[in-house]
């Protein structure tokens, strides 16, 4: 059984779960909260919210976590999306705007770069052996 979920007056998400701020909601579930997103990078951009207010995928306790993934599912599904992009992202750096996990659903109508998430993929090569190296530390942590 989950927690009672944590709220921030101040967070613009919270404050769209308990409906001080209007929304395009989609679906809600005991744990989260699915809207269009009016800022769209395509027609169906959807946001997917934790009810508890935690900033980072790392603070957010699993059961919320669960909860998320067959929301996308589905408003993916109910679109009949082919190519979509599920998107979260932590802290500033990596472009998170809102303090407050959570997840994108932007569809991806065609491979131009005029409509949903357009990214580079800077890969580096040559780095085998750094991995490798890597590896063996993480999982020492894991």
């Amino acid at each position: 059984m989950a927690a009672a979920a944590r709220s921030l007056g101040t967070c613009i998400f919270c404050k769209i779960v308990k409906g001080e701020i209007p929304s395009f909601k989609l679906i809600e579930t005991n744990l989260s909260y699915s809207f269009l997103d009016i800022g769209p990078l395509s027609k169906g951009h959807a946001l997917i919210i934790p009810k508890d207010h935690a900033v980072k995928l790392h603070e957010l306790p699993d059961e919320y976590l669960a909860d998320v993934m067959p929301i996308a599912k589905k408003i993916a599904t109910a679109q009949g999306l082919e190519s979509y992009n599920i998107l979260q992202n932590n802290g500033r750096i990596a472009h998170q705007v809102v303090d407050h996990v959570h997840f994108h659903v932007i569809p991806k109508p065609d491979a131009s770069d005029d409509e949903g998430l357009v990214i580079g993929w800077p890969a580096k090569s040559d780095v085998v052996d750094e991995v490798k190296k890597y590896h063996q530390e993480l999982l020492g942590k894991l």
